[in-house]
């Protein structure tokens, strides 16, 4: 019966295991995203200024923390390729792996601690958040950098990425499963729905992470045996030069001459700010644009939909991606979003239908698009180890400076937004004066106030949106890595990983 079941468990591919991962971070991401700020809001009580102080806290956490876990986990890797000691990749996926089987379970605990009550609303908010957001990181990391490290060519990143896909949109359905159980008012069923989901992402983290290491620990001991072999047979030889450990700043120096790091990190900075702005604002656009246009059965199904069919629709990106290329797909989906967006401008608020469907599909096509810039950063991996002529590829480190650079619009997105919303229809979403909230409530009757708040509305949701594309359009014509500009690196990069060292050469 045991041989049975490890039969079973040792037939799951590699691509499976390695997108299943997906599946236990976003049956929690999922939720926590959907409700942790209506948890401190309207269940915990939270202030206005304890809230800005802990987004403030977390913006900074939560751009530093991606490049220093990257540096502590790939500042080994930034040698040359004719550096004294050599890494050899299967090392590197255990490394990683390791590092996902011990946060990923620590990652669920943390999720746990939102939903219930243990400190003042303002402390727990910014413990909470930078406790998360630390394992997310980690596991997103390590995660993400296998992505490079498990595969070279475009068709098996793409095949891995694909089944990233499809056990996130799997993960998607915990948003459908949690309408059942959340209740302002009596947060137990809740709260055992969360300890349930963490869990299960406990459980599949243990055992995925396991049944990869076993794949690997393998390979990873014959390398070493190569390598003591290979240092028995050069007793008699001079020693290579052994380099000095790359500095910080050194590393920084080269990034910022990485012409194609800089032009995607622009680019991604505002697609970052473009999603979480669509996430922020979904439910305010369906209350004010459509609420009393639709039953508010449609706007739960367009809440859920808007989360599961990004995962469902980037399967059909990735076939795309494998046919005309990464790049060119994305080029295709910046003129779409400026394309919808300019109709519906030109459509005005009043077309309900047509609204329903630009709500939707703008967050569809945004997040999709965020799904595939993964194997952008695959590839900017790729071009910055032949550029460098690293031993091995700093994944993780790259995948971090990205992130450095773009996770500000994460937290930009709602700061911008409420401050627009602000601006243009004197609506503020933290107003809990109870005068000012009679007044207000005073001013929504009055139907004049109500027009110039569902059209501040409207204008918000098209030109943001309109802005974001012709940004990124402008960014994404001066990227280069593409074509056979792209071949060329992948080509190096492969032949490079296939070359013997060179001290088994001389022998």
């Amino acid at each position: 019966m045991a041989r049975r079941v490890w039969s079973c468990f040792s037939s799951i591919s590699t691509a499976v295991l390695y997108g299943s991962l997906s599946l236990f971070v976003s049956i929690l991401h999922n939720v926590f995203l959907l409700y942790y700020v209506d948890t401190f809001v309207s269940v915990y009580k939270i202030d206005k200024v304890s809230f800005w102080v802990g987004e403030t806290v977390f913006l900074i956490w939560n751009s530093l923390n991606d490049p220093l876990f990257g540096w502590i986990s790939d500042r080994s890797f930034l040698g040359s390729q004719h550096a004294g000691v050599r890494i050899s990749n299967p090392q590197v996926v255990l490394k990683r792996l390791q590092a996902l089987s011990r946060t990923g379970p620590l990652f669920a605990l943390s999720f746990l601690a939102f939903w219930v009550s243990w400190a003042r609303p303002g402390l727990q908010f910014l413990v909470c958040l930078c406790l998360y957001d630390g394992f997310l990181t980690v596991v997103d990391l390590n995660h993400n950098a296998l992505l490079a490290d498990l595969a070279v060519s475009a068709s098996e990143r793409t095949l891995l990425n694909f089944q990233c896909s499809l056990f996130s949109a799997l993960g998607s359905l915990s948003v459908f499963m949690s309408y059942s159980f959340w209740d302002k008012e009596d947060f137990f069923s809740f709260r055992m729905f969360c300890v349930a989901l963490a869990a299960l992402s406990i459980l599949g983290f243990s055992v995925a992470c396991w049944l990869l290491r076993q794949r690997f620990q393998g390979r990873a001991r014959r390398d070493e045996e190569e390598d003591s072999v290979l240092k028995e047979l050069c007793v008699g030889q001079a020693p290579l030069a052994q380099e000095k450990e790359l500095t910080l700043g050194q590393y920084l120096k080269q990034l910022s001459k990485h012409t194609n790091f800089l032009w995607f990190a622009s680019m991604n900075l505002v697609q970052v700010f473009h999603c979480h702005f669509n996430s922020n604002f979904f439910p305010l656009f369906l209350e004010h644009l459509l609420s009393d246009r639709i039953s508010a059965s449609t706007g739960s199904f367009l809440l859920g939909f808007s989360y599961i069919a990004p995962h469902l629709n980037n399967l059909y990106f990735l076939s795309l991606c494998g046919r005309y290329g990464v790049y060119t797909v994305v080029r295709w989906l910046f003129f779409l979003k400026l394309i919808l967006s300019v109709i519906m401008l030109l459509a005005g608020p009043d077309q309900i239908y047509l609204l329903c469907i630009f709500i939707a599909s703008n967050r569809v096509f945004t997040e999709g698009t965020c799904k595939l810039l993964n194997l952008v950063i695959s590839d900017l991996v790729d071009e910055d180890l032949v550029m460098n002529r690293r031993q091995q590829a700093a994944s993780a480190l790259l995948f971090g400076m990205v992130a450095l650079v773009t996770k500000p619009g994460q937290t930009f997105a709602p700061l911008i937004g409420t401050w627009l919303l602000c601006v243009y229809t004197g609506y503020d979403i933290f107003q809990r004066d109870p005068l000012q909230e009679v007044v207000r409530t005073q001013e929504l009757w009055n139907p004049a106030w109500f027009s110039t708040l569902r059209h501040g509305c409207f204008h918000l949701l098209v030109f943001i949106p309109i802005t974001c594309a012709f940004l990124q359009l402008l960014a994404w014509s001066q990227f280069s890595l593409h074509g056979k500009r792209l071949q060329s690196i992948k080509l190096q990069r492969q032949s490079a990983s296939q070359e013997l060292p060179i001290d088994m050469k001389d022998i």
